[in-house]
């Protein structure tokens, strides 16, 4: 499965930058990342209301891997979490 990522950027309750990508199947709308982004982020007791569009941007294309493409064919989405998120890649 071909997908698209979003490199996302949303500043946490206690002031602290998070950064987490969005994965979505390839050619849907950008509006849906966003949106995907606003849920993970309610669903973790963030503020998703805080998180601006202009922080939620498209970076390229790729090939899912097998994991991945479960959780997206789950959910329609899949959030890879890096720097200050709760389950941070190290």
């Amino acid at each position: 499965m071909k997908i698209d990522v979003y490199d996302t950027y949303a500043t946490s309750k206690n002031g602290n930058i998070m950064h987490f990508d969005v994965f979505i199947p390839n050619g849907e709308n950008g509006d849906k990342a966003f949106q995907y982004a606003k849920i993970w982020l309610s669903d973790i007791g963030q503020n998703a209301d805080d998180l601006d569009q202009a922080r939620c941007r498209f970076c390229h294309s790729e090939m899912a891997n097998p994991e991945i493409e479960r959780e997206i064919k789950a959910q329609g989405y899949y959030i890879l979490q890096m720097e200050g998120c709760p389950n941070a890649i190290r």
